[in-house]
């Protein structure tokens, strides 16, 4: 959502950009195309509010030597993890809640964009250069094709971006909360557990960092491997790595199997010949473990249309902060149509 108070926005401006997951919320000031400085990751529990998190970041000594103040930032666009429609945002799997145009109200900004995380992560796919990504199996992507996005952290964000002459449409999708679909014995055994907690199992529910979490535990009682201890989702993920626990090592090799599988949905239900992109804050930390894993397989095991899926490349983007890209991307573009509204 654009909100406005300029009728001269121009180009050239200092601009603030932020992504806000439900755990960390970065930030970055864009001087020019693409020169992100001064970028900061805050804990989201160490503040009360998102104007505070804001407020902070524009107050601290390496921002305030750049810019003078918070003044000098006019516009600014926000990517977070939650559906955004309409003026009034409540996070998923925060407790911040916030009015868009109050927000820019109080911070002083003459623009303010707010969109979902993903849609924002969508639109820097074409800004990614060949350093930020690596493909994992598949094909050539066509060009001028639908192009799918998926990435499991705090949660699971799902979107995609479509052609229309020029330029992209990104899509504002949830779909993280479809309907978990088991693809194994095991996952049936997995599913059937956390039915008793839970009456819906969202793809999100399993394929996250809280997934992770909960998949241990249920492993570790189906294994009947003794007393369960709770295990964070890094401390699963690390001895999975280092190989020191076998439920951990199961419980990660499950989750990348189950990310293909959904993976190949989203290939199949975009018709994403152009790619499908693997994001978020989990899966870059597996480095080799995700490339051997069943992720690919996973991918294109879908019957009849294996061949159609084994032609779709699939990459994981290795940039640190895509969401800067695309969310810059998105406020370009909205502050070039309100000047030509105003023409």
């Amino acid at each position: 959502m654009l909100t406005k108070n300029s009728k001269n926005p121009g180009q050239t401006s200092l601009r603030l950009l932020a992504d806000i997951g439900g755990t960390n919320a970065r930030f970055a000031l864009e001087m020019g195309n693409h020169d992100f400085v001064a970028i900061t990751v805050l804990p989201c529990n160490a503040y009360a509010d998102l104007q505070s998190a804001i407020g902070a970041y524009l107050a601290s000594p390496e921002v305030l030597a750049m810019v003078g103040g918070q003044a000098a930032v006019r516009y600014a666009a926000i990517a977070i993890a939650n559906p955004v429609d309409g003026d009034v945002v409540r996070m998923t799997n925060h407790h911040w809640t916030f009015s868009i145009e109050a927000l820019r109200l109080v911070c002083g900004f003459d623009e303010l964009v707010v969109v979902n995380d993903f849609t924002a992560l969508a639109m820097s796919l074409p800004h990614l250069g060949e350093h930020e990504r690596v493909q994992i199996g598949g094909g050539r992507a066509q060009a001028q094709r639908a192009i799918g996005i998926i990435g499991p952290g705090t949660g699971l964000g799902v979107s995609g971006i479509i052609p229309a002459g020029e330029h992209w449409v990104a899509l504002c999708s949830e779909g993280g909360h479809v309907s978990f679909s088991p693809g194994n014995e095991l996952e049936v055994d997995i599913l059937r557990q956390v039915w008793k907690e839970y009456p819906h199992v969202s793809a999100e529910r399993l394929i996250s960092g809280m997934g992770l979490e909960l998949m241990y535990r249920v492993l570790h009682q189906l294994k009947d491997a003794g007393d369960t201890e709770f295990m964070s989702a890094a401390d699963i993920t690390r001895r999975a790595l280092d190989g020191s626990c076998a439920i951990c090592t199961l419980t990660v090799d499950s989750f990348c199997g189950m990310l293909g599988s959904i993976a190949g949905n989203l290939a199949m239900t975009l018709g994403a010949t152009g790619g499908v992109y693997i994001g978020g804050g989990i899966v870059p930390r597996l480095g080799e473990f995700f490339a051997q894993s069943t992720f690919r397989q996973r991918f294109e095991a879908k019957g009849r249309f294996a061949d159609y899926l084994a032609q779709i490349p699939t990459f994981l983007i290795t940039a640190e902060y895509p969401a800067f890209l695309g969310v810059s991307a998105i406020l370009n573009e909205r502050l070039s149509l309100s000047e030509s509204a105003d023409v």
